[in-house]
């Protein structure tokens, strides 16, 4: 099955025009049960009720017959589930689709395979849904281009629901510019019209793509190496007069500029580009601002403050060392730092009555976590701050366990030495991660 996955790979990387007529044969019974295997056991279970665990146990029964109907044209999925998740620091709530483990697993096959093909013809600006291309690869290329390229100013921008805009119509046409199946373009098609289910009532889907699906992932990346990527490289760049670098995570993307006049040169058309294509920008997300080696002197000039860049999580701000070395440097962002102070209080005082050890070993678990995204170079300091609030959080809420409300240190410390929380660690080098995505 590799090999033969890896032929695509080949020929699609090869034949850059090529449009592929025979695909469905490669979505067999051992990828769909790879693929279903790859989902973790406690996902939640679509509208058809069926778990993880119950969807592996009667794999024989059922897969068969997906694969029969994906290869008749006879498959017609679920509609989603639609929930609700918190924004961090807003009211309003995300939709998040939720498709039946059956053919969330049907979506992860196809994925592998379209996967080949799109892998060849994705541009190394384009990050997020892809191999080895994680957060951390698009948070440090962004930090090597500032740091090491002629860049003077900065353009911050964000999509306005960007997954619930996605017209069906342009995207079938990026699709078909390389997949010529008609199975695999049925699948996809169905998927898209498969339509949202809310408090029992079912829904059309006629634009849009739900989010929690694996083929939406894929999709969207499509959908914007078509509308950004290729048009920036391609037809912006060629006419611009200074160095211009673009580098994208999902719907979240920054342009890098050398001259002023070429950032408001792109700004001004990029809105007319996404709104051909049915996308807007986000105007509480989106800025022009000037960043790089020179502009803490230009600032100065104007008797301003030196701005900073939040993306991904993380605030990335300049910094000349004393040897006259400039860096961009990282650092928590307060947004993520407030959604993460604000998770760990809830998981703490969820379980305060519960066994001491296990209060220790789900404070850790979410210190890892947080430890292992967060756990890049410069980033220590916070880190460090938010390692030792976990230690006096957790003292107030063991405090409060009794009726005088009190622990003394010596008593916490105690329990401390017995159930130590993690310590912060750095898990990420920027050299090897830059390398990694340049390359």
């Amino acid at each position: 099955m590799e090999t033969k996955l890896k032929q695509i790979a080949e020929k699609a990387h090869q034949e850059a025009e090529c449009k592929f007529t025979s695909l469905a044969h490669h979505i067999t019974p051992e990828l769909l049960k790879q693929s279903l295997y790859k989902i973790p056991l406690q996902s939640s279970a679509g509208i058809d009720g069926v778990s993880v665990t119950e969807a592996r146990d009667t794999f024989d029964e059922w897969s068969g017959t997906y694969i029969s109907k994906v290869h008749t044209k006879g498959y017609r999925p679920h509609p989603v589930s639609r929930v609700y998740i918190p924004k961090p620091g807003k009211k309003e709530k995300r939709p998040i689709g939720v498709p039946t483990i059956k053919d969330r697993a049907l979506q992860r096959a196809t994925s592998k395979v379209l996967e080949q093909i799109y892998e060849q013809d994705f541009l190394p600006c384009s990050f997020g849904g892809r191999p080895n291309l994680s957060a951390h690869n698009a948070v440090c290329t962004l930090r090597y281009i500032i740091s090491n390229k002629k860049i003077s100013w900065v353009y911050e921008a964000d999509l306005t629901n960007f997954f619930g805009s996605l017209d069906h119509d342009w995207l079938m046409q990026m699709v078909q510019h390389r997949i010529g199946d008609p199975r695999v373009l049925t699948l996809i098609r169905r998927w898209l019209k498969a339509g949202v289910m809310e408090h029992g009532i079912v829904s059309e889907s006629n634009v849009g793509v739900p989010q929690g699906g694996s083929i939406s992932v894929l999709l969207s990346n499509v959908y914007l190496h078509y509308v950004l990527d290729l048009w920036f490289e391609k037809i912006a760049k060629p006419r611009l007069k200074g160095e211009a670098y673009l580098c994208r995570y999902l719907d979240d993307f920054v342009i890098c500029f050398q001259l002023k006049e070429d950032a408001n040169r792109v700004t001004k058309v990029i809105s007319s580009r996404l709104g051909k294509f049915k996308l807007s920008l986000e105007p509480n997300k989106t800025r022009l601002i000037p960043f790089g080696r020179f502009a803490k002197r230009d600032c100065r000039a104007r008797g301003t403050k030196p701005p900073t860049i939040n993306f991904l999580g993380f605030t990335m701000y300049g910094h000349h060392f004393a040897e006259g070395n400039y860096a961009v440097c990282l650092k928590t962002s307060k947004k993520s730092l407030s959604k993460t102070v604000a998770n760990l209080k809830g998981a703490m005082r969820k379980g305060m009555h519960g066994k001491v050890k296990d209060q220790a070993a789900r404070i850790n678990a979410g210190l890892r976590g947080l430890y292992q995204y967060f756990g890049v170079p410069f980033n220590s300091k916070t880190l460090g701050w938010l390692y030792w609030w976990a230690i006096k959080y957790w003292k107030r809420v063991l405090g409060r366990r009794s009726q005088n409300g009190r622990l003394n240190w010596e008593k916490f410390n105690k329990t401390l030495s017995q159930f130590p929380l993690a310590r912060p660690k750095v898990h990420y080098n920027f050299y090897q991660l830059e390398r990694l995505a340049v390359l």
